[in-house]
């Protein structure tokens, strides 16, 4: 039996950058050998064994081969004649194909250490396209290191474009996808990924809402890169810059989705771009089952980010509505990361990255305004059910208006 380290420790370590996660694959051994040893299976379609005290995961070396479709159809193989170069082949890109052994002596077969110093993702083998989940984990790969100088090689993008092609990204499951997106999205770079994806193909399969921007030109007094779709990687960039949640994120890939239904005898202006978006909105949302809070900011800012750049300029009574729509009094963090994803909008223009946000902190200020009407002294002026309820939004627009008139004095 032979144990080594694989994958992202070895590649990471020799990046010189932190190691989260340590992978380890054994060679020579069989499952009896395992549970004799201690260790405890957890994997149901290929042996994986947990490690009797450390509890981390130890997998037999093994080889696949393609028996269906999607990212579940295949068969395994494994027994302790699978040697490690045989383990090492089925991986996806070279720089995740070595291995080391405790002395930290190098087992790299594929040439991933030369294609890392190369900044290279690089296919190890033509079984590459046999995983539609791949083209995915490329590009997020793409958006990981794109700081250190990472491309991907162009044999790889090719393979990308023909699974792009051939439909097998329609059998990947919600789950899977929205793994690897929102793990893509929190990267430094999340903008390389959805970019790798449409130079592949791949966006116009699984979000052809998004790849419908690029092209589609806006008013050049707003928007100096004009592009919707440059646009809105520029907005992703800014949302990573800033260090924003997943949930700005999300939103900040969506919000102009409105704008690739315009009539192009209408361009480059895109009146209510807002609410004709909602309903693309709702459809990724449900396409990667994306998790709740992500789907509910993302609706919200595809509907009201407009009101927030025009914030200074909003009635009191449309501020009102406003702070309503996002319960500001029970979820005041929601509003805060909609003001969030509204500022990476606005900073998301060629030029204007650098710009002040006066917004921002004017709706903080309204919404603080809003919170601080007491509702004791209106129980006891005998008000109840929805009689309470509209003395007490009359008197938050009482407030609202004099915040107003403070603001701008």
């Amino acid at each position: 039996m032979q144990i080594f380290k694989v994958g992202g420790v070895v590649r990471d370590r020799l990046l010189g950058i932190p190691v989260t996660d340590v992978d380890r694959v054994v060679v020579g051994a069989t499952t009896e050998e395992m549970l004799a040893q201690g260790f405890r299976p957890v994997g149901a379609d290929f042996p994986v064994f947990l490690h009797p005290k450390t509890g981390e995961e130890y997998a037999l070396a093994r080889t696949e081969r393609k028996s269906g479709r999607g990212y579940g159809g295949f068969t395994f193989h494994a027994s302790p004649d699978v040697t490690l170069e045989e383990d090492l082949i089925r991986r996806d890109l070279t720089i995740n194909a070595m291995a080391e052994d405790d002395q930290q002596n190098l087992t790299d077969p594929y040439h991933g250490q030369r294609d890392l110093e190369a900044r290279i993702l690089r296919h190890v083998s033509p079984a590459f396209a046999e995983d539609p989940l791949r083209v995915l984990r490329v590009a997020r790969f793409a958006a990981r290191y794109a700081s250190l100088g990472f491309t991907v090689a162009p044999e790889t993008l090719e393979l990308m474009r023909q699974l792009s092609e051939s439909g097998e990204l329609q059998a990947l499951t919600a789950e899977r996808s929205w793994k690897e997106i929102s793990r893509a999205l929190i990267e430094d770079q999340p903008q390389v990924f959805i970019q790798v994806l449409r130079d592949c193909g791949a966006l116009k399969e699984l979000m052809p809402e998004v790849d419908a921007l690029f092209g589609v030109p806006q008013p050049e007094v707003h928007h100096p890169e004009i592009d919707t779709g440059l646009h809105t990687l520029s907005v992703l960039e800014q949302s990573a810059l800033h260090k924003q949640p997943l949930t700005v994120r999300w939103a900040c890939l969506l919000h102009d989705l409105g704008k690739g239904l315009t009539p192009e005898e209408e361009w480059p202006r895109h009146i209510a771009h807002e609410h004709t978006g909602l309903k693309l909105i709702k459809a990724v949302n449900e396409r990667f089952k994306a998790p709740k809070d992500c789907q509910e900011l993302a609706l919200l800012v595809g509907k009201y980010h407009t009101h927030c750049h025009r914030a200074l300029e909003l009635k009191a009574s449309t501020l009102l509505e406003l702070l309503q729509s996002f319960d500001v009094y029970r979820r005041p963090q929601r509003f805060e990361e909609f003001i969030g994803a509204c500022e990476m909008d606005a900073r998301g223009r060629k030029g204007l990255e650098q710009r002040s946000y006066p917004q921002a902190d004017y709706l903080r200020g309204a919404a603080q305004a809003a919170r601080v009407v007491a509702v004791q002294p209106l129980l006891e002026k005998g008000f109840k059910g929805p009689e309470l309820g509209e003395a007490l939004k009359r008197e938050r627009l009482k407030a609202l208006k004099a915040y107003k008139d403070k603001a701008s004095a």
